[in-house]
């Protein structure tokens, strides 16, 4: 076994995709978001933008269950598309949002992205499962805090429920769960690897659709 295979594949994947989760985290949209400098449009455009991911990152889910690979990380309980629907219902004041809504150019490849290793490689699904869901359960809490803080939003109510976990009791014990299945992969060292390039590529997919906001918000 080689010192690569020999780590623990959720260690792994964390540290080599630090530096793009990074700057994920530091974009100047979001940071503009956070801090206070965009308003609820903003908030309610970045939900927009989710609802494609998310539509493409689940609506494989049927398929993939019975997957080896990406089988094992199909959670119910994760499941993000409703949520978001609601909370877009909320945002939109109960107006037909989905007739008028489109993707950005960031968030099309981005989905487009998801939509072709869900239908070509498992390995690859994982790594979009990974930096959305795991991203969700931590510092999407952030981005919650400060909605409701900002704008008002009830606490875990609509408007923000795509943060909220009603499912999953204990975070931090899904979390070790959730990581235990990372290193569980039957994965080789050079598909490790590969996976860690996807989890990376995921990260550079989603700080363009913050770009794409920003400009799209920016006067």
């Amino acid at each position: 076994m080689t010192v690569l295979e020999a780590t623990p594949f959720s260690t792994l994947i964390r540290d080599a995709s630090h530096q793009q989760h990074t700057e994920a985290e530091n974009s100047a949209f979001m940071g503009d978001l956070l801090g206070g400098r965009l308003g609820v449009a903003a908030f309610r455009a970045y939900t927009e933008q989710l609802w494609f991911v998310y539509r493409a990152l689940e609506g494989a889910a049927d398929r993939l269950a019975g997957d080896p690979v990406a089988g094992p990380f199909i959670r119910p309980e994760l499941f993000r598309t409703a949520a978001l629907e609601r909370d877009l219902d909320h945002l939109h004041e109960g107006a037909d949002w989905r007739a008028a809504l489109r993707p950005l150019p960031a968030t099309e490849a981005y989905a487009a992205r998801v939509m072709e290793v869900a239908r070509d490689w498992p390995g690859g699904y994982v790594a979009h499962h990974y930096t959305r869901y795991l991203g969700d359960l931590s510092g999407g809490q952030v981005i919650r805090g400060t909605a409701e803080a900002r704008w008002g939003f009830e606490r875990k109510g609509d408007g923000v429920r795509f943060y909220v976990f009603d499912a999953i009791d204990n975070p931090a014990a899904f979390k070790r769960e959730y990581r235990a299945l990372l290193d569980a992969l039957p994965l080789d060292g050079p598909e490790r690897l590969r996976v860690v390039d996807e989890c990376k590529r995921a990260f550079a997919l989603n700080t363009a659709v913050f770009q794409d906001l920003g400009d799209a918000l920016t006067p």
